[in-house]
């Protein structure tokens, strides 16, 4: 199911009439048929993509032991609602109740959305940027 934050409704037209000194003056706004179910579409992709980039760009964060637990993210997330779900057991205690780094990688550990958003966040900033402008 998609996201229904990005769902573009676009308003009624509207029509403005003026007097000014020298006649009548006319502005007539529409928006164009398409406008909103073109730019839900075009958003909804960058919400999927944005989506999948966080889980690719967080798996370093995540502890591994079997790699059930990043494996998890992929399949029980659903990509494009804009919330991601790390869905074994034992992932709240890995995510609030361990160090946040471990002797076999100073990445992985505990707090793994806070400490990639940290060291992301700028980078993440500029990936939705540029792809929302390639939606145009």
């Amino acid at each position: 199911m998609a996201n229904p934050l990005l769902t573009i409704h676009t308003p009624r037209g509207a029509v403005i009439q003026e007097q000014t000194r020298t006649g009548k003056v006319r502005i007539r706004i529409e928006w164009a048929g398409d406008f909103g179910p073109r730019w839900t579409a075009a958003l909804q992709g960058v919400q999927a993509r944005f989506d999948e980039e966080v889980l690719r760009i967080t798996e370093p964060y995540v502890p591994m032991y079997t790699g059930m637990l990043r494996t998890s993210a992929k399949l029980a997330s659903s990509i494009g609602d804009g919330q991601l779900e790390w869905a074994t057991p034992y992932a709240a205690a890995q995510y609030y109740g361990t160090k946040d780094s471990r002797p076999y990688s100073a990445q992985a550990g505990g707090h793994w959305g806070e400490r990639m958003k940290a060291d992301n966040l700028s980078y993440l900033a500029n990936f939705v940027k540029k792809q929302v402008k390639n939606s145009d």
